[in-house]
């Protein structure tokens, strides 16, 4: 995927990866508006709750707190192109958790219908190539 011909096919799927998991912390802040599926930080703290029924409620709360980090600092990092291996595992691993929560918790057609397994995926192929164009990983790499 890093031939000449594949390279904004990569830069693709890291901007995708990107945008939306940034389109979800946008969300949950209210940023969409009426097109929002949480709307607001209280309504996502109460979905976190249900993923994260096996877990105490202060657990619960610090989970919802520690995705919403990562899940601004994984894209930040995706779409500067910096670590971008580690931040294409972060990815890959931290859909990967969000889907099997979502299995556990409300069956396996939720998270099939929101393509989490899809962008776990992705992460991890985007993980998994050898050199990342477009990227300050590129641009700082040694000769």
């Amino acid at each position: 995927m890093t031939d000449k011909k594949d390279q904004f096919s990569q830069l693709f799927l890291r901007l995708a990866i990107a945008v939306t998991m940034l389109s979800a912390v946008a969300d949950r802040f209210g940023f969409w508006g009426e097109n929002s599926t949480w709307g607001n930080w209280e309504n996502f703290e109460k979905y976190t709750r249900q993923l994260t029924f096996f877990l105490p409620e202060g657990l619960s709360q610090f989970s919802a707190y520690t995705a919403t980090f990562f899940e601004i600092a994984i894209p930040l990092l995706l779409l500067i192109g910096y670590k971008t291996r580690i931040a294409a595992y972060g990815a890959g691993f931290l859909l990967l958790i969000f889907a099997l929560s979502m299995t556990i918790a409300l069956g396996a057609k939720a998270p099939l219908d929101y393509s989490v397994w899809v962008g776990s995926a992705a992460g991890f192929l985007l993980a998994s190539q050898k050199q990342f164009s477009f990227s300050l990983d590129q641009l700082t790499k040694k000769i």
